[in-house]
């Protein structure tokens, strides 16, 4: 499932006791948001966020780019992989502001009723809502998409509607969603505003579990205009959005069209991006940022390079292991290998020195564990001392270094004793256990991503073999990369965990032991620990930032201690590279550079077609 699709994003956020008023006899007051503390930014009557150009000028195409394939229109369902940009296509119940971490406002939902104990929330719908079709957006509808999400699409589902215990209509534009008396799911409320609306009579005879290329009727500002799946896919804004005119939206959403194009591997897009193919790049490979835009169009000013910095936490990405796997199954054969990789080495090498090592799963946030374990955090972890590594209650967790020359000798050598100590020998050139079994595995890489990432995991796996480790690089089609990751069939791949600033029930589907064997779940490594799900209910429970602070960093703690990743590396800014033809607002928010606030820039656009490079097919 692409991390781009926005209902998987999950700002996930909590509601505070002050943010709801409420009538004589203390029942909640309608309200236009949910704030986790006080008051929201933006009162009832705000005209559009601050971060956005409310006069930016609607027009232009946005020409981009994605990998590998797409065999469905449904993104919401484990089959199939979906195409890039398939969210414009939906609207949801409320929608957040990117320059708050805690709240949330209405788009589908006029208003929203939560009590103070946090036993339901009830979502007032807007009677101009309306869909693709002009069939309007009903309180069914919004039970139909609960109920179909959590019986037939993506696992993760039944994860974050767990604890609701009913859904129903109690007019034509109302619905209530009654919680679990047992839950202490603070969060709840918000998950439910991230709530995808589908038309319900449209899905009537129809299997939503099966993978489609028949458009989804959504009531989002995008319709697809066109597509064929493997090369392009076209979104035209909806010239009758029914939610065009609302403050959330005001300045976003600028571009006429939306378009996405394909590419196999990155090197031929960024190839095709020099020749004007599409727009614009982000880019995440140091190399290309250092070395890969020095081409004609960016040397006259055509192109420009920028960064942009955000706030959120960096979350992990990391070479992940696959605890399924006998071979990955000791504690100390994980630490041992995490002393092959040499971060020095490569950000020096080969990432020109802009990266940073990952320390934490929640890096660059105040959520991140640093020192000891604190006495509210020894409260926490205590109770499972006898299940969890000593080092969580006496070390302070830090990655192997090395001095950046390559000089990995005395690394390998603690690799060697963890490695002895776990029952490993090395014998006729290769390490083996006790059955003569040699060690070896494989790490798998997408056909998309495998020429940055091969130079990157090469120099590791040279100095596992200089463990007696046999380890190889397996490069499969993006389309069975995702599908063998959904069924957990790899040892060994690097994947990314986003974290938001306030981490809540996501955390179940990512280290929770009902996940690893749930297909589709993102508890890639197959955590199984009872102190981890513990403390995740601590995280989802908490009742103010401390206590949410204290919960996520003991889980951090277990998290680094068990040696389920080797963590890689991250960077505090987003470096997107653009042809100069688009507007984009002064304001940066701290959840990063939005492109759809963006707009096209007629008189930039102009000005860059009579400066363009002719390229030597036009010339001949």
């Amino acid at each position: 499932m692409k991390a781009a699709l926005l209902i998987f994003s999950f700002a996930l956020l909590g509601i505070s006791e002050s943010s709801f008023a409420t009538d004589k006899n203390s029942h909640p007051l309608p309200a236009h948001a949910i704030a986790m503390h006080g008051s929201p930014k933006y009162a009832k009557d705000f005209k559009h966020f601050s971060y956005v150009n409310p006069s930016a000028p609607k027009g232009g195409t946005l020409n981009l780019y994605s990998f590998g394939n797409f065999d469905s229109l449904n993104p919401y369902i484990l089959k199939g992989i979906p195409p890039s940009g398939i969210e414009l296509t939906f609207d949801t119940l409320m929608t957040s502001a990117k320059d708050e971490p805690f709240t949330e406002y209405g788009l589908l939902a006029e208003s929203v009723e939560v009590p103070a104990d946090r036993s339901y929330i009830a979502f007032n719908l807007r009677k101009e809502a309306r869909f693709h079709d002009h069939s309007p957006v009903t309180a069914d509808d919004v039970v139909f998409s609960f109920k179909v999400l959590k019986e037939k699409g993506n696992p993760l589902y039944r994860y974050y509607y767990a604890n609701v215990a009913k859904v129903e209509t109690t007019s034509p534009h109302r619905v209530l969603f009654t919680f679990d008396k047992k839950a202490d799911n603070r969060e709840l409320p918000l998950i439910l505003g991230q709530l995808p609306v589908f038309s319900a009579k449209s899905w009537e005879g129809k299997d939503f579990a099966a993978t489609t290329l028949t458009p989804i009727i959504g009531s989002g500002p995008y319709k697809i205009s066109a597509f064929e799946p493997g090369r392009y896919i076209v979104y035209e804004r909806n010239p009758d959005y029914w939610g065009k005119d609302l403050p959330v939206n005001v300045g976003n959403y600028n571009f006429s069209k939306v378009k996405y194009d394909f590419y196999r591997d990155s090197t031929v897009a960024l190839e095709a991006f020099k020749s004007g193919a599409f727009d614009l790049r982000i880019e995440n490979e140091a190399k290309k940022w250092g070395t890969g835009y020095n081409f004609p169009a960016y040397e006259k000013g055509l192109v420009k390079k920028a960064e942009f910095r955000h706030h959120l936490p960096s979350g992990m990405q990391g070479f992940v292991f696959n605890t399924r796997k006998d071979i990955f199954k000791d504690r100390k054969v994980r630490e041992a290998l995490s002393y092959a990789f040499d971060f020095e080495w490569s950000n020096k090498h080969l990432f020109y020195d802009l990266y940073s090592r990952t320390k934490s799963f929640f890096d660059n946030s105040a959520m991140a564990a640093t020192g000891l374990p604190s006495a509210k955090e020894l409260k926490l972890l205590k109770p499972w001392e006898q299940q969890l590594p000593p080092e969580v209650f006496t070390s302070v967790y830090n990655p192997p270094e090395t001095d950046g020359k390559g000089n990995v000798r005395p690394n390998l050598l603690k690799a060697f004793a963890l490695l002895k100590e776990a029952g490993w020998e090395y014998k006729n050139g290769r390490l083996e256990n006790a059955e003569g079994k040699p060690f070896a595995f494989e790490i798998m890489l997408d056909t998309a991503s495998a020429g940055a990432w091969e130079r990157i995991t090469l120099p590791f796996v040279r100095n596992l073999k200089r463990l007696g480790i046999d380890a190889r690089i397996r490069v499969v089609d993006v389309t069975q990369n995702q599908n063998r990751i959904n069924s957990f069939d790899f040892d060994m791949i690097t994947a990314v965990w986003g974290q938001s600033l306030s981490p809540g029930n996501e955390q179940r589907s990512y280290w929770g032991s009902a996940a690893a064997d749930q297909a589709g779940s993102r508890n890639y490594s197959g955590i199984k620990n009872p102190a981890v799900d513990a403390i995740i209910e601590e995280i989802i429970s908490a009742k103010d930032d401390k206590a949410l602070n204290t919960a996520v960093k003991a889980l951090d703690r277990v998290l680094l201690w068990g040696y389920y990743v080797i963590p890689q590396w991250h960077t505090k800014v987003t470096r997107i590279a653009f042809w100069d033809k688009f507007g984009m607002p002064e304001t940066i928010p701290m959840q990063g550079v939005d492109i759809m606030n963006w707009w096209y820039d007629t008189e930039k656009a102009a000005r860059l077609e009579t400066r363009k490079p002719i390229s030597k097919e036009d010339a001949s």
